[in-house]
């Protein structure tokens, strides 16, 4: 059985969707995540999925073939 973080549900809902106690409550678990945008079949992100964030969303512009000698 996997336990649930409660205090992470309630931040989320309660401070960061801004709902009240009584519709945060009236939700369940599932339901508070999907309002939150969170997939949960979506599988986190791994080494290589963000190496190639990485490459194609690069911090710093790319060199160019000139400036890499």
């Amino acid at each position: 059985m996997t336990r649930i973080d409660w205090a992470g549900l309630m931040r989320l809902g309660l401070v960061e969707l801004r709902l009240t106690p009584e519709v945060f409550w009236a939700l369940t678990p599932g339901e508070l995540l999907l309002i939150a945008g969170v997939d949960p079949a979506r599988a986190p992100l791994s080494r290589a999925g963000l190496g190639a964030l990485l490459e194609r969303f690069p911090d710093r512009p790319r060199a160019t073939p000139t400036e890499r000698k």
